[in-house]
């Protein structure tokens, strides 16, 4: 299916099995019963906000199985799930053998744009490991400075659905993509998509790394105009290799270093363009300042490179590159300066809970009092370790998993100071924000990025963020 046509399903009558109830399976259990569809949502879970969504859509005439995810439905034509159900689900087996399609809600709303009789908007899409929802937001900043109707959906914000078929017409769409929802979305075709990086993440759900890479390269399939690639990530340039896209799209990079022809880059502090310009071997176009980036760590003006990447495919000019970049705020928990504190940074990327992120995190600092910990998910920590080693000042572990990262520090940082927190309530913060302080000599930076998932002490990484964040403007309130 090309980028541009609008997939015609006669829904009326068919048996749909929606796999889950939330954030996506009840938006796609209301859409497709209202098209006419035969609709049975099955959930794991039988608890008592299960139930109430359950009554609610029991009310519109959809039946709802509570407890069994497990079983295929009798006569089910589709199955659309919720991202996050892992592909040997005996319920997807039973499809397959069956013969029954599997779409994700990703595949679901590309089936549906351009039906309610409003334009379908094209899809600038975005995944990788790390940075996805920052550049999505930063892309939509951009779009919106060129005076172009967008949002940032998908994985974030405006969810798909509600945006192909809300009220609002738009002129483009800012997606970011999971490599749980490109696994369910076949027929997905962006006009330009981009990978930012690949590192190993989410493997008990995929199975290998390969399997991971290949889903992630499934954005490239089909687009138009730009397959947007990490120039010093050769295994997002493979996936453009080996993507099957329309004639004439092209292979763009984005370094941190001087851009070549059919890439964007960084020269004397400027973000520069030499893939969008009539003579690509000898002009390049100037974009925005390395300080209109917010913050102007490194891989934060790699996401900015990203995003004008793509910004620059659908035709943007350099002006609203700049403008978007200056007033794009990033989210809570991403790399945020709390406070200064007698002249030591404190710093919270929460969102840093894999050991690709907090390596972009620590890369951003000089001098370092590093607070890690929580839950590995078979994460090592050798190569972290050895790459941070210089920069530390000192660490402070704590959470479940702390000795892993303790054992890596012994082996490639005997000589920086470790503090082992032996305890996981959540009042541990306050203590390991303390101890970091006692650590850190001024012009030092405090950073939370703790490598690791937040559940074995905090709801999420947001909670995490905040309870640090509170530790260190309580200790801000105590030294003025």
């Amino acid at each position: 299916m090309g980028s541009q046509e609008v997939s015609t399903v006669d829904w009326q009558g068919k048996h749909v099995t929606v796999a889950g109830l939330g954030v996506s399976g009840i938006p796609a259990a209301r859409a497709l019963h209202e098209r006419g569809a035969v609709v049975t949502v099955v959930n794991d879970g039988d608890d008592e906000r299960a139930r109430a969504q359950a009554a609610e859509l029991e009310a519109l005439g959809i039946t709802v199985r509570l407890g069994d995810g497990a079983t295929l439905p009798p006569s089910t034509e589709l199955v659309v799930t919720a991202p996050g159900w892992q592909p040997d689900k005996p319920l997807f087996l039973a499809a397959a053998e069956a013969g029954v399609d599997i779409w994700g809600d990703v595949e679901l709303a590309w089936r549906l744009r351009g039906t309610n009789g409003r334009k379908a908007a094209p899809w600038l899409a975005v995944t990788g490991t790390n940075g996805k929802t920052t550049t999505v937001r930063m892309l939509a900043s951009i779009l919106q400075a060129a005076g172009l109707r967008t949002a940032a959906v998908g994985n974030i914000g405006v969810s798909l659905l509600d945006a192909v078929l809300g009220e609002q017409e738009y002129d483009v769409l800012a997606v970011e993509l999971s490599s749980y929802q490109l696994h369910w979305a076949p027929s997905l075709r962006a006009h330009s998509a981009a990978v930012l990086n690949l590192a190993p993440d989410h493997l008990d759900w995929h199975g290998s790394m390969e399997a991971y890479a290949a889903d992630k390269g499934r954005i490239y399939e089909g687009n138009t105009v730009a397959c947007v690639y990490n120039a010093t990530d050769p295994a997002t340039e493979d996936l453009v290799r080996e993507a099957d896209v329309e004639e004439g799209c092209r292979a763009i990079g984005f370094t941190l270093g001087t851009p070549g022809p059919s890439q964007l880059g960084v020269v004397d502090g400027i973000l520069v363009d030499r893939a969008f310009v009539a003579n690509r071997q000898k002009q390049a176009q100037e974009l925005a300042e390395v300080s209109d980036v917010n913050p102007p760590a490194p891989h934060n003006i790699a996401n900015a490179l990203a995003a004008a990447a793509l910004a620059r495919a659908f035709g943007v000019e350099p002006a609203a590159v700049r403008d978007g970049l200056r007033t794009f705020r990033p989210d809570a928990h991403r790399i945020e300066h709390v406070a200064d504190i007698a002249e030591v940074a404190y710093v919270d990327d929460s969102k840093a809970t894999n050991t690709h992120a907090t390596e972009a995190s620590l890369a951003a600092y000089d001098s370092i009092v590093w607070i890690a910990g929580g839950l590995a998910k078979g994460a090592t920590f050798d190569e972290l370790v050895t790459g941070a080693a210089k920069r530390l000042r000192g660490v402070v572990l704590m959470g479940a998993d702390r000795a892993l990262i303790h054992e890596a520090l012994t082996r490639h940082a005997p000589e920086v100071p470790v503090v082992d927190l032996d305890r996981t309530d959540t009042g541990a913060m306050s203590e390991a924000v303390e101890q970091a302080a006692r650590l850190a000599r001024p012009g030092d930076t405090v950073l939370l990025a703790p490598a690791c998932a937040s559940m074995d002490m905090f709801t999420n990484y947001i909670k995490r963020g905040e309870a640090f964040a509170d530790a260190v403007r309580e200790r801000a309130e105590k030294s003025a």
